[in-house]
C-alpha cells in the first residue's frame, strides 16, 4: 500500500494490469478539488501517468487559479524569507566567526587569482577599511574556491570589501533562492501548493537558516548547491516518468508486450545535477556524501518506474538503460565541474603548492600532468588536515546532538554597560548582541521527531517520499559520525536543515492524506497551523539572537534556556 495518488512502491501492480477503484475520491490542495476521472475515458498513457506520478501532482497546475496561488503563494514567502535574511545584515560591522578566513580569502582570490596570505592580527586594519595589508604570498587553504568566489562576486556586487553588508550579501541571496526552490521541490514532492507553502515558511523562519543568511560562511553555499542538485532530480524524475509513459504507452496500444522498455533519450536534468554537485564539492568536500546518496536515489527512483510501468524485465532494463547512464552523466560532470572550479589557480603559478610538480620531479602521482600532480599534492595536504583536526574549541559538538540543536555555534557576541555605545543607561544589567546558529527550537526537536515517524511510514507504507525527505539528512549528517574524532560544529547541520524541514512537512502532509472524515481533517489542519503559529512565534522572539540585533542583557538570557546555548 502507498500513500494516496503517491506513485506506486516498488511492490505494486502496475496499473496497466490493475485499473483504478471506480469509486471517485477528491484531494483537496491550496483549495483546488481535483475528481478522479472515469477509468474508462482514460487514454493508456494517462492512466499510466497516474500510476507513475499520481492523480493529484497531475491535477496541480491544471487550472489557471491553481497556478496563480502557488506562485503568488511561493513569492509572498519568499518576500518574508528576503526580510528576515536582509533586515541589519550589515551588522555587526566586524568579521564574525570564521568570515576571519573565508572575507579576506575572498578579497584576495578575486583581487590576485589566489588566497594570500595576511601580516599578524590583520583584521583591525582590515575591518577599519584598510584591506590591502595582505603579503605578496599565497596562503594554504584547506577549502575549495567555489563558496570564496560566491562571496567575492557579492563583495563586487554590494558596494565593495569595505562594507559588511557586501561581504555577507551572496550568503543573503541564497538563503532566500533556497527559500524559493524549497518551495516549488516541496510542492512536487507532496503534490501540494499548501505543503510547499509550509516548507518554504518553516525554511524561511528558523534560525539556524536565518544566522547562516547573514553571516559568510561556506556551508550556506554547500546547502545551496546541494538543494539546487535535489530539485534537478526531481525534475528529472517527473521528466523520465512522463517520458516513460508516453514511450511504454505506444508499444502497449500498438499491441507489443513491453518485456524491455524503451530509453529516453539524454537526461538534462541530471546533467545539471551533475554540476550542481560538482559546485557544491567545490564549496566544501562534504558535497562528496550528497553525491554518493543523490545518485543511489535517482536510480531507484528509475527502477520503482519501470517496474510501475509494468515492464517486464524491469531492474535489468533500469540496471542497463538507467543506472549507468545515470553515474556517467552524474559523476563525470561532478569531477570535471570540480576541477574546473580551480581554473585560476592553474593560471596563477604563484598559488599555493601550484609549482610543487618542477620542484619535485617524480614524486607524487607520476602519471598525471605537472598541473594535476601539483592539484593532487595540495588536496593530500587537505586531507590530512581534515582528518588530523582536532584542536579544543568551545563550541565543538559531537553530531548525535546536532538535530537537537544541543550545542548551537556562537558566531559573535558582546555585552555591553548601560550608557555604553547604543545601550541605554536606564537598562539595568547592560544589552548583549549575538548572532548564534540555533535553529528554531521548537522546529527542530519536531524534526528529530518527524525523521523517525517518516521511517516508521515508509516502512509501512513504501512511500517513495520518505527516502527522498530523508537523502539529505542521510548525506549531510551521518557521514560525521565517523568524523567524531576531529574538532567538527552544529552549525554544519545547515547543510541539511532544508531536507529536516522537508521531513516534518512530510509529517504534516501524510497526517492530511490519511485522515477523511471532515471534521477530523479540520482538526488536522487546526494544529498544523497551531505548530506552524508557535514556531513563528518562537522566531519572531529569536530573531534578534540570530541576526544580531542588540537586546537587554536580561533578554537574551531568558532565550538562552539551556546552558548548552551558551
Amino acid at each position: 500500500m502507498t500513500a494516496p495518488d503517491a506513485a506506486p512502491a516498488s511492490g505494486e501492480s502496475p496499473l496497466v494490469t490493475a485499473p483504478p477503484p471506480a469509486r471517485a475520491r477528491r484531494h483537496r490542495d491550496g483549495g483546488e478539488a481535483a475528481r478522479d476521472a472515469d477509468a474508462d475515458a482514460l487514454t493508456t498513457e494517462e492512466r499510466l501517468l497516474r500510476t507513475l506520478l499520481g492523480a493529484r501532482r497531475l491535477a496541480l497546475d491544471v487550472t489557471r487559479a491553481s497556478r496563480f496561488w502557488g506562485w503568488f503563494g511561493t513569492l509572498f514567502v519568499t518576500a518574508v524569507a528576503a526580510v528576515t535574511r536582509f533586515w541589519q545584515l550589515g551588522e555587526p560591522r566586524s568579521l564574525v566567526f570564521d568570515e576571519t578566513y573565508y572575507v579576506k580569502d575572498a578579497y584576495t582570490l578575486g583581487r590576485e587569482g589566489f588566497e594570500a596570505q595576511w601580516p599578524d592580527d590583520p583584521n583591525p586594519a582590515f575591518e577599519a577599511g584598510d584591506v590591502n595589508t595582505y603579503l605578496d604570498q599565497a596562503a594554504y587553504v584547506v577549502h575549495p574556491p567555489v563558496g570564496k568566489w560566491m562571496i567575492w562576486l557579492g563583495m563586487e556586487l554590494g558596494g565593495g570589501v569595505t562594507s559588511t553588508f557586501a561581504w555577507r550579501l551572496a550568503s543573503a541571496v541564497v538563503g532566500v533562492l533556497a527559500v524559493l526552490l524549497l518551495i516549488r521541490i516541496a510542492r512536487k514532492l507532496f503534490a501540494s501548493s499548501a505543503m510547499g507553502l509550509v516548507a518554504g515558511l518553516l525554511l524561511a523562519v528558523d534560525g539556524e537558516a536565518i544566522a547562516h543568511s547573514q553571516t559568510a560562511l561556506l556551508d550556506q553555499f554547500l546547502m545551496f548547491w546541494v538543494l539546487v542538485a535535489f530539485g534537478c532530480l526531481v525534475m528529472d524524475r517527473e521528466w523520465a516518468r512522463r517520458r516513460l509513459a508516453g514511450r511504454v504507452a505506444a508499444l502497449l496500444d500498438a499491441g507489443m508486450t513491453v518485456r524491455y522498455g524503451p530509453r529516453l533519450g539524454f537526461r538534462w536534468w541530471r546533467l545539471a545535477a551533475g554540476v550542481s554537485l560538482g559546485l557544491a564539492c567545490g564549496v566544501k568536500w562534504s558535497g562528496l556524501y550528497f553525491v554518493a546518496v543523490f545518485g543511489i536515489l535517482t536510480v531507484l527512483w528509475d527502477f520503482a518506474a519501470r517496474k510501475g510501468a509494468g515492464i517486464g524485465r524491469w531492474w535489468e532494463d533500469a540496471l542497463v538503460v538507467d543506472a549507468v547512464p545515470a553515474f556517467l552523466t552524474i559523476v563525470p560532470t561532478a569531477l570535471v565541474t570540480y576541477v574546473a572550479s580551480w581554473w585560476s589557480w592553474f593560471a596563477n603559478p604563484d598559488a599555493y603548492l601550484r609549482q610543487w610538480a618542477a620542484d619535485n620531479p617524480g614524486q607524487g602521482v607520476s602519471w598525471l600532468p605537472a598541473p594535476l600532480r601539483s592539484l593532487w599534492e595540495y588536496h593530500s595536504q587537505m586531507w590530512t588536515f581534515h582528518n588530523t583536526l582536532d584542536s579544543e574549541h568551545a563550541y565543538a559538538a559531537d553530531p548525535w546532538w546536532w538535530i537537537f540543536q544541543w550545542r548551537p555555534t556562537s558566531f559573535y557576541w558582546e555585552k555591553y554597560q548601560p550608557g555604553e555605545g547604543t545601550c541605554g543607561p536606564d537598562v539595568v544589567n547592560g544589552c548583549a548582541t549575538a548572532v548564534t546558529s540555533l535553529g528554531n527550537p521548537l522546529l527542530w526537536w519536531l524534526g528529530a521527531a518527524a525523521i523517525v515517524v517518516a521511517i516508521v511510514l515508509g516502512i509501512r507504507y513504501r512511500d517513495w517520499r520518505v527516502p527522498a525527505v530523508l537523502s539529505g539528512i542521510l548525506a549531510g549528517w551521518v557521514p560525521w559520525f565517523f568524523y567524531a574524532h576531529r574538532t567538527i560544529f552544529t552549525f554544519y547541520s545547515i547543510a541539511f536543515t532544508p531536507w529536516v524541514v522537508l521531513t516534518l512537512t512530510y509529517v504534516f502532509t501524510v497526517a492530511l492524506e490519511r485522515t477523511e472524515h471532515r471534521r477530523s481533517r479540520r482538526t488536522v489542519v487546526a494544529s498544523i497551523i497551531a505548530v506552524l503559529v508557535l514556531i513563528v512565534g518562537l522566531s519572531v522572539l529569536y530573531y534578534p539572537l540570530w541576526a544580531g540585533i542588540q537586546v537587554p542583557y536580561d533578554y537574551w538570557r531568558q532565550l538562552v534556556r539551556l546552558e548548552s546555548w551558551v
